[in-house]
């Protein structure tokens, strides 16, 4: 009974209504790419779909229905004579998405990447709701062709079907399917070239992503036949999974780029040689562009394309970058007008429905495209087939400079998350903001919002947030969804609670200035003298918000894995204050040691270590914040004990290293129990030693002998190691966030500790 009165008190908050329909922007583009999958069908997999999320008892308490009669994305929910709950929408993921809808703002039950789970009560009633909605965006995207290498390269089917019904309770309608090194495989061999070419071309598992935009080639590999073959039939099962929910998948296309090999077997060809990138050395590096206007760009595209449709099915969309990160041969609007036209030609040779879609990373902060190339580049395309993705518009928007892409339809995109790392911070204003302002920019050519995070698995509060926005045609009450967010969150309406998100969207989530967000925080950096720490808000919050957290502990109800979702929070929260900490601790010891104040020197140097010994003790009671996870995940790959070194190597190399000798040292840097402990800390550990023999033989500090020394016993070793690390959580996440929380409170009191760690982070819009 007590449930029930607590639902209808929320119901009664609830504003009911009947919007009027109109047509979003896009509309039909977004119909010519959606699936040909009969209603049946798509009601089947969201009846199978409710069942996973509540179970078979309660499921039965749902109605579903696809019916192409009723807006278009739209859904209506209405309650049966029966007490059943009905569910009605234009497609599978319109249903689904009115389904998370009633869950979510109804019953007060949510989602999120970890929790695909809801527990109703026994013999619950269902309220008597009646609501009709209407995606403002055509397009819901959501994927970053990185995201496949940082965060999905070890998943089985059975995480991949959990996602998908994640992807498609928040109405992504989008997406892409990038797996192709089988059919590559294919095609290579019928060109002409050896298989030991092309293992020397295809990278490793968790590198293929920069190896299909040209980035690099052959690095962590070579690729086992059995990881290609079954990454194939795992595609084939997530594109089927995702299309009979009604989804739109983008598949791969071909973008210039080859195998060196292949001059040996065309000889004649046209090819550029693509510039080193990041510094990757050979053989590792700079392997061939194809000219679009030669004629094997065209047979090699058309072959490829041909295979990819017969493995995978079409819905019309193909997606290719061929200028990721690289630039064009020669910045030249003739050249750059022919080889869009090109590219795009090839695609429509072998489907004449063909739509490119295309990243408009290439544009941003890069002066070789300036605005007349741009312009050349995409009106090469006819209109309408050429779907932009505004990559990071939450930032760096490149709609507003291209006049919306002159003409071309895009999709505002928040990219947030580089590399997969931990740190809470985001822009809820800006995303807030971002996305009403670019619909109703003048002669916006706007038909859609995304995510394209280049790793998942943290912040999910702004991932949860931009999918609402991106759906709903006016801007939301943040002061509202944030205090809703923490009830859906934990199950219970603590004002406290309310107050520690409150306190984290004012603070972490309230970033707005212009300066590159990459994740490398003092913490998992490596270490030197020159470090530059900044941040954007008053780490007060944290603490305070972390607090809250602590004394809510005997509030949050047990069942329905509340507390396990408090939990994780709680140990974010404490990971989130003693990564700011690092940072402050860093700035009072660099002036330590530039001042040669040696004992104030050794004594941040202890606090430093302490804190790495912290870190690393909350990390580990946390399971979504151990490394095992991750490297045991990667070993589970191998179809046999010869391929798991290449696995693991693969999993530890991506985290570290990045690349032979450290290209992009700590890019994906996670804050992770194992790696704080046999990583980050022995560096720190070697550097402070280093640094205090050189305070007290009153020598320079020898940065270029420390990098040789950290990179050869600490860094590239890490790669090749076998340690094997836990995989389940040891002990009890609150006792261990609050015994920190009550030592740092202490330090906070300690007059030496306030005397020698004076400095402050510096605080930058």
């Amino acid at each position: 009974m007590d449930l029930i009165l607590k639902l209808c008190a929320v119901i009664a908050l609830i504003i009911l209504f009947e919007p009027k329909a109109f047509a979003a922007p896009g509309q039909e583009l977004a119909e010519s790419l959606a699936p040909n999958i009969s209603p049946d069908v798509q009601e089947q997999a969201v009846r199978e779909l409710i069942q996973r999320v509540v179970g078979p008892n309660a499921a039965k308490l749902f109605v579903v229905e696809v019916n192409k009669l009723l807006e278009f994305r739209s859904y209506q929910i209405s309650q049966l004579d029966d007490g059943k709950v009905l569910i009605a929408g234009w497609d599978g993921v319109s249903v689904a998405k009115g389904f998370h809808y009633y869950l979510k703002y109804v019953l007060n039950k949510d989602l999120d990447w970890f929790k695909t789970h809801i527990e109703l009560p026994p013999n619950v009633q269902l309220p008597n709701v009646t609501y009709s909605s209407q995606s403002a965006s055509s397009i819901i995207y959501y994927q970053n062709v990185c995201t496949w290498s940082y965060s999905f390269v070890w998943w089985n089917f059975g995480q991949w079907r959990r996602h998908i019904d994640w992807m498609a309770l928040m109405g992504i309608s989008l997406t892409i399917a990038p797996i192709q090194e089988a059919i590559w495989q294919d095609v290579y061999k019928q060109l002409g070239l050896e298989d030991e070419e092309i293992d020397a071309h295809l990278a490793g598992p968790a590198f293929q992503a920069w190896q299909r935009m040209g980035n690099i080639r052959g690095w962590a590999g070579p690729l086992p036949p059995n990881y290609r073959r079954l990454q194939v039939l795992l595609q084939q099962q997530i594109l089927q999974a995702q299309r009979s929910l009604g989804m739109s998948v983008a598949l791969p296309a071909f973008a210039g780029h080859v195998p060196v090999a292949m001059r040996r077997v065309y000889p004649n060809a046209s090819y550029t040689e693509v510039e080193r990138w990041n510094k990757f050395p050979d053989p590792y590096c700079c392997g061939l562009f194809v000219e679009p206007q030669d004629p094997l760009f065209k047979q090699v595209a058309t072959h490829f394309l041909h295979r990819v449709i017969q493995r995978y099915g079409s819905n019309h969309i193909y997606f290719c970058d061929p200028f990721n990160e690289l630039q064009p041969r020669v910045a030249d609007a003739d050249y750059m007008r022919a080889t869009a036209a090109q590219v795009y030609g090839s695609m429509s040779a072998v489907d004449p429905d063909a739509v490119w879609l295309l990243q408009g990373w290439m544009f941003v902060k890069n002066i070789f495209w300036t605005d007349a190339l741009i312009e050349a580049f995409l009106t090469a395309v006819p209109r309408g087939h050429l779907l932009v993705l505004d990559l990071q518009s939450e930032q760096f928007p490149q709609y507003q400079r291209t006049f919306s892409y002159y003409g071309q339809p895009f999709v505002w995109c928040m990219l947030h998350n580089f590399g997969g790392t931990l740190g809470m911070f985001g822009s809820v204003e800006l995303v807030n903001k971002g996305i009403t302002s670019a619909r109703q920019m003048p002669n916006s050519s706007m038909v859609g919002v995304g995510i394209t995070p280049e790793g998942i698995g943290q912040n999910y509060v702004l991932y949860s947030l931009a999918m609402e926005c991106g759906w709903s045609l006016s801007r939301l009450s943040l002061d509202q969804w944030f205090d809703h967010y923490a009830l859906v969150r934990y199950g219970v309406n603590n004002s406290n609670l309310a107050q520690v998100w409150q306190l984290l969207r004012g603070s972490v989530y309230a970033f707005k200035g212009l300066k590159k967000m990459r994740g490398k925080y003092t913490i998992t950096r490596r270490p030197a003298l020159n470090l530059q720490p900044w941040s954007w808000y008053n780490g007060s919050s944290v603490v305070q918000a972390w607090q809250l957290l602590l004394e809510a502990h005997d509030t949050i109800p047990m069942e329905d894995d509340k507390y396990e979702i408090y939990l994780h929070d709680l140990i974010d929260v404490t990971r989130q204050f003693l990564q700011q900490s690092a940072d402050k601790l860093y700035v009072n010891l660099k002036s330590a040691y530039r001042k040669g104040q040696l004992d104030r020197f050794e004594y941040i140097a202890g606090q430093m270590l302490e804190l790495l010994d912290d870190l690393e003790r909350v990390l580990a009671s946390g399971r979504h914040f151990l490394l095992g996870t991750w490297l045991e995940a990667a070993k589970r790959m191998a179809t046999s004990a010869k391929e798991q070194p290449l696995y693991e190597f693969n999993a530890r190399n991506q985290l570290t290293a990045w690349g032979p000798t450290g290209q992009i040292l700590d890019y994906a840097n996670k804050q992770w129990s194992g790696l704080v402990r046999d990583y980050y800390k022995p560096r720190w550990a070697m550097f402070l030693d280093a640094a205090t023999l050189a305070l007290k033989s009153h020598q320079e500090f020898n940065s270029s002998a420390f990098k040789e020394r950290v990179a050869n016993e600490v860094e590239l070793p890490f790669s090749n190691k076998t340690d094997v690390y836990s995989v389940k959580p040891e002990g009890n996440p609150w006792l261990i966030s609050l015994e920190i929380y009550e030592k740092w409170i202490r330090h906070a009191q300690n007059s030496q500790f306030l005397h020698y760690n004076r400095l402050f982070v510096k605080i930058l819009d």
